[in-house]
C-alpha cells in the first residue's frame, strides 16, 4: 500500500538541464500523487518544460524567480542546452545567487516548506536549509556508482605526477570494484579545480554539502547498483539513501509529446512508429548521444561511414550546433548521405521520443553516450548497448554498463574521439546479430527495473520510506 504525504509542503528545486529536470520532475509527480504540497522553483523560460506535470497535477504550485544575470552566461539563456560548450561551469555559481531570494520567499511564506529537495549541482541550498532549520534532500540524475566515484574525488582531491599527462591513471582504491580512469576522463568540473579560486571552491563546497546534507535520492534502482548504494550509507554514516528508478514515463505516455519532455523535432512520434512498424524485430540501431553532445563534422563522417558500411538499419538522432560552435563545423550531415541510406535509415533533427523508440520491438541497440537517462531507458527496455562516453558520469556509467553489468560493449570513447569507420560498422553488425548473451543479460534486467518499481518492488517502497521520512 502506497504511503500518503497529508499534504506536507516540499519545495522542489531542479537545475536547469535537461537530463537533470526530466527525471526530477518524474519524481515529483509521484510525491504530488501521493498527497504531498509540492511548490516547484523555475525560471520562467523553463517554466514551459513544467506543462505536462502541471496539466497531471494542477495543486503543485510554481515559484518563478528571474534567472541571475552571470558575465559568462549569454543574456536569455536559462537552459544548460542552450549555453555555449563551455558554460555548464558557469551556471552552478549562478544559480547559487538565488540564495537570498529564496530565503526571502521562504520567510514571507505562511507556509513554508519543511524540506528542500535539490539537484545535486545545487548543493548551496544545504546551507539555507540549515539556516531554515528545514531537511535538505540531494536528487542525483546520475547513478550511485558515478557519484560514489565523484565524492570520493572531492574527499580525495588526487592529483597527477606529471600536470601535463591527460594519461595519467587515477585510482578510485575506496570505491567498491576500484575503478581507474585516466585524468581526461574525471569530470571536466573537476579538472578544471584551481584551490582558491571563487568557481571551483563554490562548486567543490557544493560537492561537500552534498555529502552533508540530510539524505540521497537516486534515479537507480537496487538491483542495478546495490553495491554503490550500500558503499554509499557506510561513506555518509546513515541509511537515508533512497533509490527510486527508474523514473521512467511508459511509452504509451510519451508518445503523445516528444516536445514536452524536452524539445523540438523534426519529426512526429507517429512517423518514426510507422517506419519502426516496417522492420523486423531487433534489427534497427538506435543512435543518440543526448540534448547536449555535438559532433563535429569529421565525427559525423565516419559515423555515417559506419553505418553505410554496417548495412544495419538505423534510427540516428542529430543535435543541432549551438551557440559557441563554429558555424559549419558542427552537425553537417554528410553530403549524398540522406539520399543513399533512405531505404534503411530514419534521421531525426532534435529531440527525439527516445522512450517510444526503445520500446519499440524492432529496436535491437541503442549507441549511446551514456548519460544516466539514456542508461536507464535503455535497461528498462531492455536494448543492449553500444557505449561511447563522451564526458561527466558517462566513462563511469560506461564502467558500469560494459565491465560489470556487461549489457554494452565499447563503440568510442571521448567527445573529440573520431571513430574507425571499419571498427564502427563490425560493432554496428554484431550489435544487431544473432544469439547474443548481451540481449540476454538486458532483458534480465529489464524484467529487474519493471518488477522494482510494481507494487511492493523496492523502489515503490523507497518512495513510500521517502515520504514517510518528509512527513
Amino acid at each position: 500500500m502506497t504511503t500518503a504525504g497529508d499534504g506536507t509542503h516540499v519545495l522542489v528545486f531542479p537545475f536547469p538541464a535537461q537530463g537533470h529536470m526530466i527525471p526530477l520532475l518524474d519524481l515529483t509527480h509521484q510525491l504530488a500523487s501521493r498527497g504531498l504540497t509540492i511548490t516547484i522553483l523555475i525560471t520562467s523560460k523553463n517554466l514551459s518544460l513544467l506543462n505536462p506535470l502541471l496539466s497531471k497535477n494542477p495543486t503543485i504550485q510554481t515559484l518563478i524567480l528571474p534567472f541571475p544575470a552571470h558575465p559568462s552566461i549569454p543574456s536569455g539563456v536559462e537552459n544548460v542546452k542552450d549555453m555555449p560548450p563551455d558554460g555548464f561551469r558557469a551556471m552552478i555559481p549562478a544559480m547559487g545567487e538565488l540564495y537570498n531570494p529564496l530565503l526571502n520567499w521562504f520567510h514571507n511564506h505562511p507556509s513554508p516548506p519543511v524540506a528542500i529537495v535539490s539537484d545535486m549541482f545545487l548543493g548551496w541550498t544545504h546551507h539555507l536549509a540549515c539556516q531554515l532549520s528545514i531537511r535538505r534532500l540531494v536528487f542525483s540524475p546520475s547513478g550511485a556508482m558515478a557519484l560514489s566515484v565523484a565524492y570520493s574525488m572531492w574527499c580525495d582531491l588526487p592529483k597527477r605526477d606529471d600536470p601535463n599527462d591527460d594519461n595519467a591513471l587515477i585510482s578510485f582504491a575506496k570505491v567498491p570494484n576500484s575503478p581507474i580512469y585516466p585524468w581526461w576522463q574525471l569530470s571536466a568540473l573537476y579538472r578544471y579545480y584551481v584551490e582558491g579560486d571563487p568557481v571551483s571552491e563554490f562548486i567543490k563546497d557544493g560537492f561537500e554539502s552534498n555529502m552533508a546534507s540530510w539524505g540521497l535520492v537516486f534515479n537507480s534502482f537496487s538491483e542495478l547498483e546495490r553495491v554503490y548504494l550500500d558503499h554509499l550509507m557506510e561513506v555518509l554514516g546513515h541509511d537515508r539513501v533512497w533509490a527510486v528508478g527508474p523514473l521512467v514515463p511508459s511509452p504509451i505516455n510519451d508518445q503523445s509529446s516528444p516536445i514536452e519532455r524536452g524539445g523540438s523535432s523534426s519529426v512526429l512520434p507517429s512517423d518514426v512508429l510507422s517506419w519502426l512498424d516496417t522492420c523486423e524485430d531487433r534489427t534497427v540501431v538506435y543512435v543518440c548521444f543526448g540534448s547536449q553532445a555535438v559532433l563535429s563534422n569529421k565525427q559525423m563522417e565516419k559515423l555515417a561511414l559506419g553505418l553505410e558500411k554496417s548495412g544495419v538499419k538505423f534510427i540516428w538522432c542529430i543535435k543541432e550546433s549551438t551557440k559557441g560552435h563554429v558555424e559549419g563545423q558542427y552537425g553537417v550531415i554528410p553530403c549524398g548521405f540522406k539520399d543513399r541510406a533512405a531505404k534503411r535509415g530514419f534521421l531525426i533533427r532534435g529531440w527525439a521520443p527516445q522512450v517510444l523508440i526503445l520500446s519499440h520491438r524492432a529496436v535491437g541497440a541503442f549507441l549511446t553516450h551514456c548519460g544516466w537517462n539514456s542508461v536507464l531507458e535503455g535497461i528498462f527496455a531492455g536494448v543492449p548497448m553500444l557505449a561511447w562516453p563522451m564526458g561527466a558520469d558517462q566513462f563511469a556509467n560506461a564502467t558500469l554498463l560494459v565491465d560489470q553489468l556487461r549489457v554494452a560493449s565499447r563503440a568510442c570513447e571521448g567527445a573529440q574521439a573520431v571513430p574507425n569507420s571499419d571498427e564502427l560498422s563490425r560493432s554496428l553488425t554484431k550489435a544487431v546479430g544473432k544469439n547474443r548473451e548481451e540481449m540476454v543479460r538486458a532483458m534480465k534486467l529489464r524484467d529487474a527495473a519493471l518488477d522494482t518499481i510494481k507494487e511492493g518492488g523496492n523502489s515503490t517502497k523507497n518512495v513510500d520510506e521517502l515520504i514517510r521520512s518528509l512527513t
